[in-house]
């Protein structure tokens, strides 16, 4: 969505509110329920400012297990918003040319990277054996998993005699 923030910018103390359901469908895979977001643009003392809360079902694999699993997330993002970039351009600002700002993108990007680097069924996650593939929370296997190197195999007979 595409808002314009023409008025919020031009007149101090002036705000929009707004609640937004989006859908990313390039990742429906993760996302397939829209992501809830409220939204506030505000102008204090000559300066806009981005407030969102979203509220999110991510559904994912485990890392270690592969099961499916989702997981709810509530992220909070605030930026500051600028009409035109000054002369120091600079990553604390996020631009809103001609006054209007693309909220689908910029609550992507966000959200993308708040989001963890690694997902987990549960933090004592076992795995899967390297061996047959077993998921190791469901029990162990009969795997040997500690077979010593073949190249080292000459050792072992000297260490014998």
């Amino acid at each position: 969505m595409i808002l314009d923030l023409k008025k919020v910018f031009l007149n101090e103390n002036e705000s929009i509110s707004l609640h937004e359901d989006i859908e990313f469908p390039d990742m429906s895979e993760h996302f397939r329920e829209p992501v809830s977001a409220d939204i506030t643009v505000r102008n204090r003392a000559g300066i806009a400012e981005f407030l969102a809360e979203v509220r999110l079902d991510y559904f994912c694999e485990c890392d270690r297990c592969l099961k499916a699993m989702k997981k709810n997330y509530t992220f909070q993002f605030s930026h500051i918003l600028i009409a035109q970039v000054p002369k120091d351009e600079s990553d604390d600002y996020i631009q809103a040319p001609d006054y209007k700002l693309d909220t689908v993108s910029l609550l992507r990007d966000d959200i993308l990277l708040e989001l963890p680097s690694k997902f987990l069924c549960k933090e004592s996650c076992k795995g899967l054996c390297p061996k047959c593939g077993k998921n190791l929370n469901e029990g162990s296997c009969s795997c040997v998993l500690h077979e010593p190197d073949p190249r080292l195999a000459v050792l072992k007979e000297l260490w014998s005699e």
